[in-house]
């Protein structure tokens, strides 16, 4: 096969993430509520009975599953089952940018409006409790950050022999920053935070 032959196999297709198709796709929606004439979002706390993360702090959201079209109604619907409502009941929901991470995961966050939040019935299997941060607190408030450090471990007959260095080969030390948010007696911490950065950032860079 010549270099033409290549190009022309490959000229026509859109590029995507490299092995997506072994990634767990998710998506949650950061649901923006209204109270007493105030912008506020709302989070859930997951079961303390669940098997994953229980008690911790999350948005509403969960994998995407075969029938879902897109990601898109995969956060409204798995909306709607966490906290009870009706579809007709979140508007306006507009995508955020997606999370990549190192784990196969691609999560896809969008942010949207509940219209009427004295409909919310909380899901007990998954939802412990649901509850609200005004808008103003998280624009006005600094988290905390944390680094954390990861280290590479060969497995034991990893081959060495194979690459320039061998054993004294220099691995990147890689680290991540754990955001922190507090609001009352809750913690908002993880992927979490980190969608909840990065939409106080938009707000404020469009501000």
């Amino acid at each position: 096969m010549d270099s033409s032959n290549i190009i022309g196999k490959l000229q026509n297709r859109i590029p995507s993430i490299m092995g997506h198709e072994n990634f767990r796709k998710s998506a949650v929606l950061v649901p923006l509520v209204e109270i007493d004439n105030e912008t506020h979002l709302l989070f859930e706390v997951r079961s303390l009975t669940m098997r994953s993360q229980p008690g911790d702090i999350c948005f509403p959201g969960g994998r995407i599953d075969k029938g879902d079209p897109d990601p898109r109604h995969c956060a409204i619907r798995e909306t709607t089952e966490e906290l009870g409502i009706r579809s007709e009941n979140i508007k306006d929901v507009t995508p955020l940018d997606y999370v990549v991470n190192d784990l196969g995961r691609i999560i896809y966050p969008f942010v949207g409006r509940i219209a009427n939040i004295k409909e919310i019935i909380p899901n007990k299997s998954e939802v412990e409790e649901v509850f609200t941060v005004p808008l103003s607190y998280l624009l006005n408030t600094d988290p905390e950050q944390y680094k954390v450090n990861f280290h590479v471990t060969p497995e034991d007959d990893f081959p060495f022999h194979l690459i320039v260095g061998g054993e004294d080969y220099n691995w990147q030390v890689r680290h991540i920053n754990e955001i922190f948010y507090k609001y009352e007696e809750k913690v908002i911490w993880g992927l979490t935070a980190k969608i909840l950065t990065h939409l106080i950032g938009l707000i404020n860079n469009n501000e």
